[in-house]
């Protein structure tokens, strides 16, 4: 076998196990559970209602934020998902939240903490709660996204009269990045059967390459929003099965907004410490 034809099996190995995923994301959604049977405008509340307490807090303060952290365990717990799934789906995001922040220590160097004779700055103390709040917001995120069908996630949008274009947007972004990464496979099987033996694209090609993939993806996202329109689509989700707003869904909006209330008032790590060290 020559040297092509590992790359193209390479390259399609890569493409296939992308689109795995893309499907094991659904298959995560329709599960059965506490949290998959909840109201999904409920679920989106109060997962908007989560980033913004994380992004409220101050960014010293970290002990008051690390409690934020329960929520999302308990979550993952209650719905049968294991938060290594979570991070491993988020494994080419995470790099890129870890990153804010890591320049704080440089310019932010007065001490604020002292550990077993070791001076924390407040640079340090600002760099892990900044990452802490991107892992946070993006537990949340993923949770949300695993837990409820995107139709339903897009249904509940509109009913809060989120705008039916923002909602399509992300509609067709979410439904057809399977389509666009097929088209990526297409043209990049393409290129290198007319580049044999060379590794990757070459930087001469980049612009034309993006170029095409980006007409190729205009053209098939326009014909696939067509087809959708041809076959009843009206921006208004009547289709998908939307569940109705109970009373356990209302007990669960209740309870975590007062846990999210007490941990932004209330200290609770310091709290905590001060029982214990009695």
């Amino acid at each position: 076998m020559t040297p092509l034809f590992y790359v193209i099996i390479r390259l399609m190995n890569k493409m296939e196990k992308a689109l795995g995923e893309l499907g094991h994301m659904d298959e995560l959604a329709v599960q059965d559970s506490p949290v998959h049977a909840m109201n999904a405008g409920a679920k989106l509340l109060c997962t908007v209602i989560y980033i913004l307490t994380v992004m409220s807090f101050d960014k010293y303060d970290l002990s008051g934020l690390i409690p934020m952290l329960l929520w999302p365990v308990l979550m993952f717990q209650m719905s049968g998902i294991s938060v290594s799934t979570c991070f491993y789906k988020l494994r080419i995001v995470l790099p890129l939240v870890m990153a804010v922040g890591l320049f704080n220590p440089i310019f932010d160097r007065e001490i604020m903490l002292q550990i077993g004779g070791v001076g924390i700055s407040g640079g340090v103390i600002s760099m892990i709660t900044l990452m802490l709040k991107g892992v946070l917001c993006l537990m949340a995120s993923f949770l949300l996204v695993a837990t409820t069908p995107f139709d339903n996630i897009c249904a509940a949008l509109r009913r809060v009269h989120f705008p039916a274009m923002l909602v399509t947007l992300l509609l067709l972004t979410y439904r057809y990045v399977g389509v666009m990464t097929e088209e990526l496979a297409v043209m990049t099987d393409a290129y290198h059967l007319r580049a044999p033996g060379q590794k990757g694209i070459h930087v001469s090609a980049w612009g034309s390459f993006l170029g095409q993939l980006l007409l190729r993806s205009m053209d098939r996202a326009q014909e696939l929003y067509s087809s959708m329109l041809l076959r009843g689509y009206h921006q208004h989700f009547h289709y998908a099965p939307v569940k109705p707003f109970r009373s356990r869904d209302a007990v669960y909006l209740i309870l975590s907004l007062l846990f999210f209330t007490v941990v932004k008032f209330w200290n609770l790590s310091e709290i905590i410490g001060m029982f214990v060290t009695r």
